[in-house]
């Protein structure tokens, strides 16, 4: 039997990979979990528990290395597949900037702020009202600070995906404008990157070096500007998305390839998980916080490891389990990411504030929590949907004849 391609089981558009649809569902809601848990972690956030959760933070780790790249490699799968049905590159950017750019600005004007007054009132004692701080926030304020560390406004905190996202997009659309370019992305030389059990290695140790060099030099900043690991990474997965998985045909085989490595690289995944994990363990233990410099060499290339192996195995499972599984809920779901990945940390910084003081039973506040979180995220992806005049700021289409009929499940592709 040919394993090239799966069987089709249903009418998907060519526009349209169903398993890139599920996985970015799945990611984001991966994503509203993990943001829920940090309220209950000892790691810094905006607003903290006082009652941690600390055995959460093991199972967090699992997330840590893979979960944005996973993001930034299905938005350059689905940057491609645009690509290929928008005619001309210009409509495509400006598309694509109205899409990402008016949600940011909407994001830090409206849904943001919330955020961080909140944050200044756990962590600085801030008393003035919201409308106090509004006056700040819009004024560009930095006097909110603890120590050397002062809070930049306005912010844009966890909406820093749009404008990375935008960033790249636009970098790989005026390029595709260069003949040489677009020779470059579809060249047949690919086939022998994915080939064999090189898709699992060769991104692994390109990982590697961009955590070897650039790491300790660049730490996150989600700032744009001085990000430059994070740039190294993410749009190097962007890269990788748009090349190798944005084709409904698989051109270069690399769906194929994933597919057929997926149990490799989720076992794999989960050794270098624990390895490192043990390794770490171990050595402060023994020695303390002070690591020697081949111990953070193996450790970088063990975490980078981590960064691509369950990569591969998503997009290996969402192959094979996934691909053309289209349903009404699926094309709901998939405008709905939107607008939920939008509001969602706003709710759940809103929520867990506002609970804490309460001190229900724990497990009780934290499954509220998260309650409330998808409630909220419902309830703004259903408003977006249905106001017109609201679409674009949440990232959606203009509302169609066909979106105005009863339904939950009534969609507007786009």
């Amino acid at each position: 039997m040919n394993t090239t391609s799966l069987p089709p089981r249903g009418a998907t558009p060519a526009f349209r990979l169903t398993e890139l649809d599920w996985l970015r569902v799945l990611a984001f809601g991966l994503l509203i979990l993990y943001h829920s848990g940090m309220f209950y972690v000892s790691w810094d956030w905006h607003v903290k528990s006082p009652r941690l959760i600390p055995a959460l933070e093991s199972w967090m780790l699992w997330l840590n290395p893979w979960r944005m790249s996973l993001l930034f490699l299905i938005s350059g799968a689905a940057t491609a597949l645009m690509a290929a049905r928008v005619d001309g590159t210009q409509a495509l950017i400006a598309m694509r900037s109205k899409r990402l750019l008016l949600p940011l600005l909407f994001g830090m004007t409206v849904i943001v702020p919330p955020q961080a007054y909140l944050e200044v009132v756990e962590k600085l004692h801030y008393a003035g009202s919201y409308g106090d701080f509004l006056k700040l926030y819009f004024q560009a304020y930095h006097g909110f600070c603890r120590g050397d560390e002062c809070l930049k406004l306005p912010t844009w905190n966890h909406l820093w995906f749009l404008p990375y996202l935008w960033t790249y997009t636009l970098i790989v659309l005026l390029a595709l404008r260069l003949g040489l370019v677009r020779r470059f992305f579809s060249h047949p030389g690919w086939r022998g990157v994915v080939g064999g059990g090189r898709l699992l290695w060769v991104p692994w140790l390109a990982f590697a070096i961009l955590r070897q060099h650039l790491l300790d030099r660049f730490p996150a900043t989600h700032d744009l500007t001085h990000d430059w690991y994070q740039h190294g990474v993410y749009f190097a997965v962007f890269l990788l998305g748009f090349t190798l998985y944005g084709d409904r045909d698989d051109r270069h085989g690399a769906w194929e390839a994933a597919r057929r490595l997926r149990w490799i690289a989720l076992v794999g995944f989960v050794v270098v998980q624990l390895l490192s994990q043990t390794l770490t363990d171990q050595w402060r233990l023994a020695q303390g916080d002070d690591f020697p410099q081949w111990l953070l060499m193996a450790l970088r290339a063990l975490n980078a490891g981590k960064q691509w192996l369950p990569i591969v195995a998503a997009l290996g499972f969402g192959r094979q389990w996934l691909a053309d599984r289209d349903s009404p809920l699926l094309r709901w779901l998939t405008l709905a990411v939107f607008p939920f990945y939008l509001v969602h940390q706003t709710v759940t910084v809103i929520a867990g504030h506002l609970l804490a003081p309460r001190q229900w039973p724990l497990a009780i506040e934290a499954t509220a929590v998260v309650a409330i979180t998808t409630l909220g995220c419902l309830l703004a992806a259903l408003l977006a949907m249905r106001i017109n005049a609201l679409r674009p700021w949440m990232g959606l289409g203009p509302l169609s004849p066909e979106s105005k009929k009863p339904g939950i499940f009534r969609y507007r592709a786009s």
